[in-house]
């Protein structure tokens, strides 16, 4: 036998810490197997940022730990619907039931004292209709989005969405009660729409177009049902604000879109970020102070 030149010989497939590659599974550069995962993590990146930015975030895209803020927060909106749709059943899907309205969750204007019912009523829906399109909307919207921007941003655009969305109905309809996660879910729709339009054309044009007319066609249909219930369901002599869509759109057009926009980048920097954060703070104390001083609610 000849001798055996190692120099000459193929080089172990190994890398870059050394150890050798799994047979089939890992393949070094371009011809690595893509993973479940991976592949997921790159569409969420093809909808959610904009070219330049995307292969930062896959060098940190990692699926553990999962959403968990959006997760949590649908779980247990559901959980509430179900307690009052099995325990206090609703006498239609998009009636307003006497339960719900007794609700300590409810927002009713002749309780605003008890200042928890601003967030609470998030958790409240008027029916199967109203709920399905909020969770699908949220969880659709809110998984990538977290995946890409973690669950504090995520949760402070949500939020924030659902006390202007309370805080706008108890201004400009100050009579009528408040239910649903709708603030919420029209503020991640608010930041990510914003996104889509500022980087149309980093954001893969034709899919930048089937998405914007998506969420168009959602806020559509979603607004259509409001002001149903608003303006001709009354089988209780409820109303039910709808402003709170206006109040969570307009938070994730200013918040949502400083926090969705700014991935990689610091926001304590950012001058926008502290024009929408004192913005937003004024808003806040402007309906405070109208809330005790000047609102026609009993």
């Amino acid at each position: 036998m000849g001798d055996f030149d190692l120099e000459q010989s193929e080089p172990f497939p190994v890398d870059r810490d050394g150890r050798p590659f799994q047979s089939g599974a890992e393949q070094p550069d371009g011809d690595r197997r893509v993973g479940c995962c991976e592949r997921f993590q790159r569409s969420v990146s093809k909808w959610m940022l904009p070219e330049d930015l995307r292969s930062k975030y896959l060098e940190r895209a990692n699926c553990c730990p999962p959403p968990i803020f959006i997760i949590l927060i649908s779980i247990a909106e559901l959980a509430v619907f179900i307690y009052y749709a099995v325990w206090k059943p609703q006498k239609h899907w998009v009636t307003l039931d006497e339960s719900i309205w007794r609700s300590p969750l409810t927002y009713k204007p002749e309780c605003r004292e008890e200042a928890w019912r601003f967030i609470s009523y998030m958790f409240v829906h008027a029916g199967v209709q109203h709920i399905v399109g909020n969770l699908l909307m949220q969880l659709l919207l809110g998984i990538p989005l977290e995946l890409v921007h973690k669950g504090f941003e995520v949760g402070m655009v949500y939020l924030a969405g659902v006390l202007a969305g309370s805080l706008s109905s108890s201004i400009f309809d100050p009579l009528s009660a408040l239910v649903g996660a709708s603030g919420g879910v029209y503020a991640l729709i608010g930041g990510y729409f914003m996104n889509a339009v500022v980087n149309f054309r980093e954001m893969i044009p034709l899919l930048g177009v089937f998405r914007i007319l998506a969420i168009v066609i959602f806020v559509g249909t979603d607004f259509g049902f409001a002001f149903y219930r608003r303006f001709v369901n009354d089988e209780a002599g409820l109303k039910v604000s709808f402003v709170a869509h206006f109040g969570g759109i307009v938070a994730g057009m200013t918040i949502g879109y400083v926090f969705f926009s700014a991935y990689n980048k610091k926001l304590l920097k950012d001058p926008r970020f502290w024009l929408c954060i004192v913005g937003y703070v004024v808003f806040v104390l402007f309906a405070v102070l109208f809330n005790i001083f000047l609102s026609p609610a009993p």
